[in-house]
Formats: C-alpha cells, sequence, structure tokens
C-alpha cells in the first residue's frame, strides 16, 4: 500500500505540538471578576494538595503542582495521553489587589483562588464641603456600609 507524503500536515502538526505548552494544557484557568475579589478556577485533577506550592512576587503570582505518574517498568503503555510531572502557571496580577489577602482552596480537583481587591482601589465617594468665604474646600470619605443603612 502507497502511502502518500504531505508535508503541510506534517507541518501543522510539529506546529500545534510546538505551540501549545504543556504546562497551559496541564493547568487550565477561568478568571473573573465577582464583585470585591477576582477568582481564579484551575483544574488540577489527580494532584497531590501537599505538592501544590502558590508564591507572589513582585505582582507575579505562580502556581506550582505535581501530578504523580504510576511508574512500573513491567508496564507496555498503549496509550499515555495524561501529563504527569511538575507543571506551572504564572499570572501577572495589576495594581489595586491586596497581595497580602489572597487565599486558596483545593477542592475535587479545583484549585481556587480568591484575590481581593484593595481598600485603596475600591470605589469610594467624597462629599466636598466649603466655608463662607474663604476658598477652602475640605474632604472626606464616605463608607459605602454607611450609604446602604440609610
Amino acid at each position: 500500500m502507497a502511502t502518500t507524503f504531505d508535508p503541510f500536515r506534517d507541518l501543522d502538526r510539529l506546529l500545534n505540538g510546538a505551540m501549545r505548552t504543556p504546562a497551559s494544557a496541564a493547568m487550565p484557568m477561568d478568571l473573573y471578576r465577582k464583585g470585591e475579589e477576582f477568582v481564579a478556577h484551575v483544574d488540577l485533577p489527580g494532584v497531590n494538595p501537599g505538592s501544590i506550592d502558590i508564591d507572589v512576587e513582585d505582582r507575579t503570582l505562580t502556581i506550582r503542582a505535581e501530578r504523580s505518574q504510576d511508574s512500573n517498568d513491567q508496564v507496555q503503555w498503549l496509550s499515555h495521553e495524561r501529563p504527569s510531572g511538575t507543571f506551572a502557571r504564572q499570572v501577572t496580577l495589576g495594581y489595586g489587589v491586596a497581595l497580602d489577602k489572597i487565599s486558596a482552596e483545593y477542592r475535587d480537583g479545583v484549585l481556587t483562588l480568591t484575590i481581593p481587591v484593595a481598600e485603596e482601589a475600591k470605589p469610594r465617594k467624597i462629599s466636598v464641603s466649603h466655608a463662607g468665604n474663604g476658598q477652602e474646600i475640605k474632604g472626606s470619605t464616605v463608607d459605602s456600609d454607611e450609604d446602604d443603612n440609610s
């Protein structure tokens, strides 16, 4: 049986493999804002929770995790598609988040990070008062919780 050589098919296959990073393929993430916090869900099925390491340095959040492979020298693999080893993912955090208040929870194979908005980045109302003849203008911060209680 003759096989046809298709260089474009082989090039596509090579480029697709090179462009897909193993870390992002192994750690897909959803990130959204909900009220006054950002929430990230990172899929880490089969990861030992003790191997998860999360660091923040200079506004870069780094997540590392390890998925062990059941290695058995006596096994002849027929299909080996599940990634194993150490994976890492980095996310650059913007200004206005409370880096010291980030929390993480791992449940059912999903790592959930909660990243609060920093107090100084939250919207607030500023009331303006003035003195009769002078040009003095004083500003004061009004807490949004007080507005809700009125």
